[in-house]
């Protein structure tokens, strides 16, 4: 029996996978009149992973908000036909107030609900399923700043889990992890969309983006949407980050590098 707010999701019937959870085209978006993101066309069906390439200012955080519903589109149209949970970076959170990572959870059946409602049996029962489910609940009553940051994303994820979220929006989730840290995240993120969740990843990490489903490109525009292996090209990479690309030798193999533009005073 799955715990209130917890989803039971099983295996995604054929029919629901083939509905979009996301549906943008030519979508414009921005805090005024003038887009900060614009010419936006791409879906986000049950089950898929789509990495959200860009540089910093790109749009990736605009593109979010929008997705929340915090912003209106300014041009074309965004449907979302789920709830949406979000996943930001650590590095963000205040990690000296004292609250335990079943607290964090907890913040999840809180949105929405009245200021002096508590959090009542069910949705504490909802917060622990939640963190066992990200493999976490053991460290249910520690304190959330005293976490390792993998740990501290994974109840990130845990609190959109008891939002019943299906949809998963991770905002640069790997950021200062681990390896160990970064593949039991990627695992995880397996799992959420295996369940028929749909995760979108704002990264940098080009060579992590090839694993999963789509890839999206942007830079105050779209660049580019498709399967990793047909849109991760040079000229791709070199529109969407502004800078040339070059492959540098490492360990196991060869990545790439993208270069910052250059600038010449006249």
């Amino acid at each position: 029996m799955t715990a209130p707010g917890i989803a039971d999701t099983g295996t995604v019937a054929p029919t629901a996978a083939a509905i979009p959870l996301i549906t943008a085209d030519a979508l414009a978006v921005g805090y005024s009149a003038a887009p900060v993101l614009s010419e936006v066309t791409f879906s986000l069906r049950a089950g898929e992973r789509i990495g959200v390439l860009g540089p910093n200012g790109g749009g990736k955080t605009t593109l979010f908000r929008a997705l929340l519903g915090e912003l209106s589109p300014l041009a074309g149209s965004l449907d979302t036909a789920a709830r949406c949970g979000t996943v930001p970076q650590t590095e963000r959170s205040r990690l000296d107030f004292p609250v335990s990572a079943l607290d964090v959870a907890l913040m999840g059946a809180i949105a929405g609900r009245p200021w002096w409602k508590r959090p009542g049996r069910a949705e504490r029962a909802a917060a622990h399923a939640a963190l066992e489910r990200v493999g976490l609940d053991a460290l249910a009553e520690r304190a959330f700043g005293e976490l390792s940051g993998g740990q501290r994303q994974r109840v990130l994820v845990a609190r959109a889990l008891v939002q019943d979220a299906r949809i998963v929006l991770l905002d640069e989730p790997f950021t200062g992890l681990d390896n160990v840290s970064v593949q039991r995240l990627e695992g995880l993120l397996d799992e959420l969309a295996g369940e028929g969740r749909g995760v979108l990843i704002a990264t940098h990490d080009v060579d992590q983006a090839r694993a999963w489903d789509q890839v999206l490109c942007i830079n105050r525009r779209q660049v580019a949407f498709g399967p990793p292996r047909e849109t991760l090209t040079l000229e791709v990479l070199a529109a969407t980050y502004g800078g040339s690309i070059v492959t540098l030798p490492q360990d196991g193999g060869e990545r790439l590098a993208i270069l910052p533009p250059h600038h010449h005073d006249h």
